[in-house]
């Protein structure tokens, strides 16, 4: 699978985490408004949260551990730590889709809003998960980007030598364009 993300052209990575999720919406609106059942949307939201993360992380997971066999000898990086970090936000989101999706299609069945106790001992949990999965996510960026330019340059790297790369990852939709195909080239090579 890491030859495949590490192979795959930028514009197949954009089609599979961003173009197929949002053609999904754009066919699911009108069957949700022909149908007057809101319960299609929730039905669909954690298969799509899945798709979307499913495919950022693959990348992540592509770049962070399929180029650590062209990273220098001297460079270490700490991949175990990588992988940790990448597994979290990808147990959270499926955690989070699957009972968000639940939840809203109990309260819709019920024809009531979801108890108001129940909110509250659900955010006390989702909020501190929340924000543990963003750090984990902006730690494996920097680590995606640093292994990336590590790469590139052939030795050890400050943040001021791949924080564009950093940025570009973040800002996935358009820095895919500009990474992936440097990604390409360094696996032909």
């Amino acid at each position: 699978m890491i030859e495949k993300f590490l192979k795959a052209k930028h514009w197949q990575i954009f089609m599979v985490t961003f173009g197929l999720p949002f053609l999904i919406q754009i066919i699911m609106i009108p069957i949700t408004i022909i149908g007057n059942d809101p319960t299609i949307m929730m039905n669909v939201f954690p298969v799509l949260m899945i798709l979307v993360m499913g495919g950022f992380l693959g990348w992540f997971w592509s770049i962070g551990v399929g180029l650590q066999i062209k990273v220098p000898n001297d460079v270490k990086m700490k991949v175990k730590k990588f992988k940790v970090f990448l597994i979290i936000p990808l147990v959270y989101m499926l955690f989070i889709s699957i009972s968000m999706g639940s939840m809203f299609n109990g309260a819709f069945e019920n024809s009531q809003s979801p108890n108001s106790g129940m909110i509250g001992s659900i955010v006390g949990i989702i909020v501190p998960l929340h924000l543990f999965s963003m750090f984990c996510i902006f730690y494996c960026l920097y680590f995606v980007a640093k292994t990336f330019k590590t790469v590139e340059l052939q030795r050890e790297v400050s943040f001021s030598d791949f924080a564009g790369e950093f940025f570009m990852i973040w800002f996935f939709p358009i820095g895919i364009w500009i990474v992936q195909p440097k990604v390409n080239k360094m696996i032909e090579e």
